[in-house]
């Protein structure tokens, strides 16, 4: 029987809106947090809410968020039992979650091996094999280029994908339509998987032509205990990258939920899985699924799944790492309505989604039922280009699919982000999109069957938004002088009468 674990006080491994989600969870909870902050995010929101913050280093992840000597010493120094990675920066290193348990801390998450046998693409296709999970036809891996080019040929056909063996996020990537343009793809997707990750290997899949692509959240506690908690729809992308994700899927059916379930619970079993984590696939159009890959740490899109279900999962991640049995049991996990998920990023959505670094010069957050907004920034935030470009996730809950697009559109018109461009008006077309209201769309749907409305006129707007925050801000200074002028020296309902006849 495992252990309970006593944690007090949790440090936080990452930044921005993940951070602050965790801070949330461990409020509720009562255990004291520690942040982390480089050079340009002194002022950042995660570190304002932390019980405690060290500085770590400079601006660049590299210098900072990536070094695990100095979050191990951080560690030291503030007293904390555990750490939680988060997502992305550490979240998938097993060396950092091993580095965690020789210092004595919690690692919230996997096992260092199971981290590594998911984290190698190859190596987890051939467990996954192995344990009787679907796989695209692919490669296997060792092989040389004339070995890859005959194997195009005879085993996986064309159209393919070469793929980076180590890493993800959609880098290390190609697409390939022939032959001829197969060499070239091979050595290119070599050199940015080597710039990436610092591992050249690749290997090649079968593309799935109008697939989908379909995930599954588990939890594995350490009793024993493997569930998984439905699927989330990650079509919406770019460049392989997710910008919308929504669950349920209006695609899967209850049986094909309860199929892709068991063999994500079975994928996880097969690797010793602990926490909470994510078996990817891609569904092609006759709903055949196809394993594409495990990530071993907490989602971006998981306030999907929380809304729908009613779990909190950076809670319930907490609750594992404790030696407890999880809350939720396979039997009482149940979709309840619809929840959609957009990203904001900061990008310009009519440059070809190109990043936009400044100062943020308002922020006015989108409210009301079914509405919930997980941000990192504030007035006067400054937007780097030293990390990912996500601001914050905008969720809206319906008990319809419908309804919840209805709220996402009411959502999307009221978020004022000013002083950096932003995604919002992508999200703003495809809400209104037929095609996506009717479901009808695939991974390649925003590249190739997508356009977003050109603006009638970008200064206009600017100008507007800017007149009202300044019609906003004279208001207040109004309101302020009235309340200096008439001084409350009387009781509240005399100074409501007095406020009701200033007003007439």
């Amino acid at each position: 029987m495992p252990e309970t674990t006593f944690i007090r006080k949790i440090l936080i491994a990452n930044r921005g809106e993940i951070a602050i989600r965790v801070i949330q969870a461990c409020r509720e909870l009562g255990i004291q947090t520690v942040a982390l902050y480089s050079d340009v995010d002194r002022t950042s929101l995660h570190v304002r809410q932390a019980d405690e913050a060290y500085h770590i280093g400079g601006a660049r992840p590299s210098e900072s968020y990536l070094v695990i000597d100095k979050v191990l010493d951080v560690a030291r120094k503030s007293g904390a039992d555990a750490i939680h990675p988060g997502y992305g920066f550490l979240a998938e290193r097993a060396d950092f979650a091993q580095a965690c348990l020789d210092e004595g801390l919690v690692f919230i998450g996997p096992r260092p091996h199971s981290i590594a046998m998911m984290g190698d693409k190859l190596a987890a296709r051939e467990l996954m094999r192995k344990a009787g999970v679907p796989l695209i036809p692919g490669t296997r891996p060792g092989l040389t280029d004339d070995e890859i080019l005959a194997a195009a040929q005879t085993e996986v056909g064309f159209p393919l994908m070469v793929k980076a063996a180590a890493g993800g996020g959609g880098k290390g990537i190609r697409i390939v339509e022939r032959p001829e343009d197969l060499p070239g793809a091979l050595a290119s997707a070599r050199r940015e998987a080597e710039a990436a990750f610092g591992d050249g290997t690749v290997y090649l899949e079968k593309l799935i032509v109008g697939a989908r692509h379909i995930e599954i959240q588990v939890l594995a506690d350490a009793h024993g205990n493997t569930i998984h908690l439905g699927e989330r729809e990650c079509s919406i992308q770019r460049r392989h990258q997710k910008l919308v994700e929504e669950s349920p899927s209006m695609f899967v059916d209850e049986d094909l939920r309860q199929r892709m379930g068991s063999v994500a619970v079975r994928a996880a079993q097969a690797v010793d899985y602990l926490n909470a984590g994510t078996v990817e696939f891609l569904v092609d159009k006759e709903k055949n699924f196809y394993f594409l890959e495990m990530n071993t740490r907490i989602q971006v899109e998981h306030p999907v799944t929380e809304m729908v279900t009613g779990v909190d999962m950076v809670k319930e991640q907490i609750r594992i790492a404790r030696g407890r049995r999880m809350g939720p049991t396979q039997d009482s996990i149940s979709m309840n309505g619809w929840a959609i998920e957009c990203r904001i990023n900061a990008e310009d959505p009519y440059n070809d989604f190109m990043p936009s670094v400044g100062r943020i010069t308002a922020n006015v957050a989108p409210t009301g039922p079914g509405v919930r907004l997980d941000s990192g920034i504030y007035d006067g935030y400054e937007v780097t280009p030293y990390y990912d470009s996500m601001l914050a996730k905008l969720v809206c809950w319906g008990e319809t699919r419908g309804e919840a697009i209805l709220r996402m559109r009411r959502a999307l018109s009221e978020y004022r982000v000013m002083g950096v461009n932003t995604n919002i008006p992508f999200h703003q077309s495809l809400m209104d999109s037929h095609r996506f209201m009717a479901g009808s769309f695939d991974t390649s749907f925003v590249e190739e069957r997508f356009e977003i409305e050109k603006e009638e006129s970008d200064e206009q707007t600017e100008l507007a938004a800017i007149l009202a925050t300044l019609v906003a801000h004279r208001d207040r200074q109004q309101a302020a002088q009235i309340v200096q002028r008439n001084a409350r020296d009387v009781s509240n309902w005399k100074w409501f009468g007095r406020w009701e006849r200033m007003q007439r």
